[in-house]
């Protein structure tokens, strides 16, 4: 008689990869099995891991605070914010007065008054149309940039180069003015807390005219841009607007009238002969100087037509 077989061994399966992206039974807390991620719960618990996150969180916060500093050693950052406090009615009514200052009635800027009754700080352009704000001037610069490069694109005029070229202008001009007009305020005997930052807000207020004359002028000039009569006649209504706005809104910067304390806004009684040399500066200011810097802005796009 034959002896059987022997038994065959069985067949051994292969081991079985779990997901690691899916929970897998941890052990059973009084009669519940309990689900863990072993992939990530373990990483997030780990002492480690959160002595690193507070490191970074500490670095960074260090970061912004040096960062903070510095800034503020050129720049008063809460007086800063104050100008960008407006709201879409000031913004279109600042709009309005900019392009048709004629009627408008009064320029002074009305001021906080005190619980002793006294006059303290400006009122933010939110509450007081006469306010100076940066909100309208920075949008009004990036516009001007962007719709210049526009209409030379139109004109079949735009390189690349363009873009860098209308900005570097734009920018030097307004440094430009900015520098002249407190060298001005410097031999003028002319001082004021907040007089620089008023400075730059009105010295970008003729880019809304800017806007206006090369819609217009693209639009109904023809094809000639700002180069037509009609360009001519629409430019020298916006120069005119901007002139006088500027000469009634600087007006209370350059030429108090009232006297007061040395607190911020205050306003002090000038000799004539020093108000005399205020108004001509004040006059060479907002019509000789703002019609060279409008001029050469709303003229760009007729530099890059010819350069084309």
């Amino acid at each position: 008689m034959r002896s059987p077989p022997p038994p065959v061994p069985p067949q051994q399966q292969p081991p079985a990869y779990s997901n690691p992206y899916q929970p897998q039974a941890g052990p059973s807390v009084g009669g519940t099995r309990t689900h863990a991620y072993p992939a990530y719960g373990g990483f997030l618990n780990d002492q480690t891991a959160q002595m690193g996150f507070q490191v970074g969180r500490s670095a960074v916060m260090a970061g912004q605070e040096y960062v903070e500093q510095n800034f503020n050693r050129y720049v008063n950052v809460s007086a800063l914010k104050l100008y960008f406090n407006v709201s879409n009615t000031y913004v279109l009514h600042k709009l309005f007065l900019i392009l048709f200052p004629w009627r408008h009635r009064p320029w002074s800027r009305q001021q906080r008054v005190t619980p002793g009754g006294q006059e303290g700080y400006f009122l933010p352009p939110r509450e007081d149309i006469n306010s100076p704000d940066m909100y309208i001037p920075t949008m009004a610069f990036v516009t001007y940039i962007l719709l210049s490069t526009f209409f030379a694109g139109l004109r079949g005029a735009f390189h690349p180069e363009l873009l860098g070229l209308t900005a570097t202008t734009a920018f030097a001009i307004v440094i430009f003015e900015i520098l002249g007009l407190k060298l001005g305020c410097y031999l003028l005997a002319i001082n004021n807390e907040s007089q620089l930052l008023d400075l730059v807000a009105y010295s970008g207020y003729k880019f809304v005219g800017i806007i206006v004359t090369l819609v217009l002028a693209g639009l109904l000039g023809g094809g000639k841009g700002t180069g037509g009569w009609i360009g001519w006649t629409i430019f020298g209504y916006t120069f005119a607007a901007n002139a006088f706005f500027l000469l009634r809104s600087l007006k209370y910067v350059l030429l108090p009238e009232n006297s007061g304390d040395n607190t911020r806004g205050a306003m002090h009684t000038v000799a004539r002969s020093q108000r005399n040399r205020r108004t001509q500066f004040l006059f060479v200011y907002s019509y000789v100087v703002q019609f060279i810097f409008m001029w050469i802005l709303s003229r760009q796009d007729s530099g890059s037509k010819k350069s084309a």
